[in-house]
């Protein structure tokens, strides 16, 4: 501990280095950046007939190395330490000629300008720049103008740094506004656990003649694994992007040490254009009982599939990792804008990277197998992209689930790891004769059509159980053939007011839609279709229902509210917060049948927020079931006006599968895996 210094100050003072130096001997004394990792970066740049200039150079090794293992000889090494100056010229005189050590300061140097090809500084400007107190930017500036001063033009400085954000910051200020090249190399670890847990980045900037008037700015960064360099727009942009190298270099080390408590998740990102490729989640099973075998695993998670509550959600992933029975499972999102020829190049380009985030005690060559289901990485194709006013940027694409169905599936760039909607796919027929070979193969056929949307299946859980609240309407035997009015707020794609449509065949189904994008995209991608029974109305549905109260009410049978909202910042994101204030809320009880049903679809992480928003409805609806959706935040609410219709849940099950009977009708198809009954098993009253 007395080798430290009293304040920054002191490593400015040649006082203080004559003591360090003197008590710590003859061991040579690293920062950090040892020469076997420095190496191959200053070898792209310093040529063996290169005059170099090492400031502040201490009794580091790294000269010695330089020039013993020829990368050059001619080294002038100076420091303002008089005790370290002796001692690296007795450890040098005899076996480097060439090489020479001189007591000075770097800030007033007496070599003649232009004098050196190459300046090396090895952490010295990061022991002078430890604050941005006036006094040590001005003693930073008169060191970089001596530096520039003795350099020819065409010459490189070299400086060793572990890249502190206000010392980059500086670094690219001084010498871009000069008119010279910086460029910032990443330095590889040696992977010696008592390394510094930050990178060790080396800066390069090249001197250029500064042109007056000139602006431009050439700023590059060099990631370890890379040759070629990256050019940054921006100081602010090179400064954030080596900070993102040092936070991965924290999370790694921190990983590599202790189990982390709570799932960790971080993107990795491609190399040229910046966006990401893989979006990586940590997730340690303390439960798991460790053995040579089950320390750490990959799972790559089917392209199209990251949604899904098993990958998509903490508690899914801590539900994977646990019954895939490994300690540490790292699983792997792969990105729709990205392109991916199999598992074997995934894995060979994730191999090395994966490996910095391996638990603690993993033995050394450890073998780390690859998981995935049914061993690929899945199918994903973007059949449409596009951007609408009011819900941005979105795709539709098509993914293969389980049991090889494929989907089709609307999703909102803003939120993409939300599915907006979803249908599943109709297999296509093989056409007549298609066993019988045809002679004339010799061009490939047009491309087949779009494959059919299966209306009869309603993939999303929530739209089940909007279906089955219809039970709860006055008839006592809600079948089918009973004429009902039906408004639905939020189109989408359309499954829900389709399925109504197709299957109550007495239903008069108005939609309200905000966004016409989304009506256009419903009717090219997913099959929905307007007629004397299902009319679409472009119109904000606050706006709708506020007129619908004035001028027609106790017009409808059923009100559905499958609204998203487009503020990520409120922890409610369906409905739109003024779709549940009391004022609106009345004016929907306004347009419902005395013996109606409002049933809202209610997505709120906000545990205060739903609560305020159920005290409301409360104060609306005299009568309130809830049905929470498995695996889901979804949560399904039946109001009513009266209480007078409450129905116990023995009730609801035998008016289900009445309603359900109706509802599979000779000929026409239903899902087996749709169980109405079940839907209402689980309905509680609020």
């Amino acid at each position: 501990m007395e080798l430290l210094p009293r304040g920054p100050a002191e490593f400015g003072s040649a006082r203080y280095w004559d003591r360090f130096f003197r008590q710590r001997g003859r061991r040579p004394f690293e920062w950090y950046g040892a020469f076997p990792e420095l190496c191959p970066v200053l070898r792209k740049y310093i040529r063996p007939r290169d005059k170099v200039l090492v400031v502040g150079c201490g009794n580091s090794e790294l000269s010695e190395q330089m020039y013993d293992t020829g990368m050059c000889e001619d080294i002038v090494n100076i420091d303002i330490s008089e005790a370290v100056i002796r001692q690296m010229q007795e450890r040098s005189a005899s076996k480097r000629p060439k090489m020479s050590y001189l007591l000075m300061d770097m800030l007033q140097m007496d070599f003649p300008d232009g004098h050196f090809q190459v300046v090396l500084d090895k952490g010295t400007l990061d022991a002078i720049l430890t604050d941005d107190e006036e006094a040590t930017l001005s003693k930073v500036d008169r060191m970089f103008a001596e530096v520039s001063r003795v350099l020819q033009v065409g010459g490189r400085y070299f400086c060793v740094s572990l890249a502190q954000a206000h010392v980059l910051k500086k670094v690219v200020e001084y010498f871009s506004q000069e008119g010279w090249v910086v460029r910032v190399h990443e330095v590889a670890g040696s992977g010696d656990e008592q390394q510094f847990v930050l990178p060790v980045f080396v800066y390069v900037m090249t001197k250029f003649k500064k042109i007056p008037g000139s602006t431009q700015q050439i700023l590059e960064i060099c990631s370890e694994e890379q040759d070629k360099p990256m050019r940054m727009e921006s100081a602010e942009r090179l400064v954030e992007a080596v900070r993102d190298r040092q936070h991965y270099a924290l999370l790694c080390s921190q990983l590599s040490k202790t189990p982390c408590g709570e799932q960790l998740s971080l993107d990795l990102c491609e190399k040229v254009s910046g966006r990401p490729r893989y979006t990586l989640h940590v997730v340690d099973s303390p439960s798991v009982k460790p053995s040579r075998d089950n320390r750490f695993a990959i799972f790559i998670i089917p392209q199209g599939r990251e949604t899904e509550w098993l990958f998509g959600t903490e508690d899914g992933r801590r539900q994977l990792a646990a019954s895939a029975g490994f300690g540490r499972l790292v699983t792997v999102a792969l990105h729709r804008e990205q392109r991916y020829e199999g598992m074997a190049s995934i894995q060979a380009e994730l191999s090395g990277k994966v490996m910095e985030l391996a638990p603690p005690g993993l033995p050394a060559r450890q073998q780390v197998p690859f998981l995935s289901v049914g061993g690929d990485i899945g199918v994903r194709t973007v059949r449409h992209c596009d951007s609408s006013p009011l819900s941005g940027e979105y795709v539709v694409e098509d993914v293969k689930g389980d049991d090889a169905c494929y989907f089709r599936r609307l999703v909102f760039l803003s939120n993409r790891n939300v599915v907006q909607s979803e249908a599943r796919l109709l297999a296509p027929a093989p056409p007549p004769g298609q066993k019988k070979r045809r002679k004339d193969k010799k061009k490939a056929g047009p491309a087949e059509p779009p494959t059919a949307i299966d209306k009869s299946y309603l993939c999303c859980e929530h739209h089940k159980a909007m279906v089955a609240g219809l039970c709860l309407l006055g008839s006592p035997d809600p079948v089918p053939g009973s004429p009902i009015a039906v408004l639905v707020v939020g189109l989408g794609g359309g499954s829900l007011p389709l399925f109504i449509h197709d299957y109550f065949l007495q239903a008069q189904v108005a939609v309200v839609e905000i966004d016409p994008c989304m009506l256009e995209v419903a009717t090219c991608w997913f099959g929905f279709s307007q007629d004397e029974r299902m009319q679409v109305h472009v119109a904000d549905g606050l706006d709708y229902v506020a007129k619908l109260a004035a001028e027609a009410p106790a017009q409808y049978d059923a009100v559905m509210f499958d609204v998203d909202s487009k503020d990520l910042t409120v922890g409610m994101s369906c409905p739109p917060p003024a779709f549940v204030e009391k004022p609106f809320l009345q004016k929907v009880k306004t347009i419902l049948k005395p013996e109606g049903v409002f049933v809202l679809n209610l997505v709120c992480r906000d545990a205060c927020l739903k609560e305020s928003v159920l005290t409301v409805l409360r104060e609306v609806f005299p009568l309130l079931y809830a049905r929470r959706i498995d695996g889901e935040v979804n949560e399904i609410l039946f109001c009513q006006p009266s209480p007078e219709g409450r129905r116990d849940p023995t009730e609801l099950g035998a008016r289900a599968r009445v309603l359900e009977g109706a509802l599979q009708q000779p000929g026409r198809p239903w899902d087996s895996s749709y169980v109405l009954a079940d839907m209402l098993q689980a309905v509680t009253i609020i």
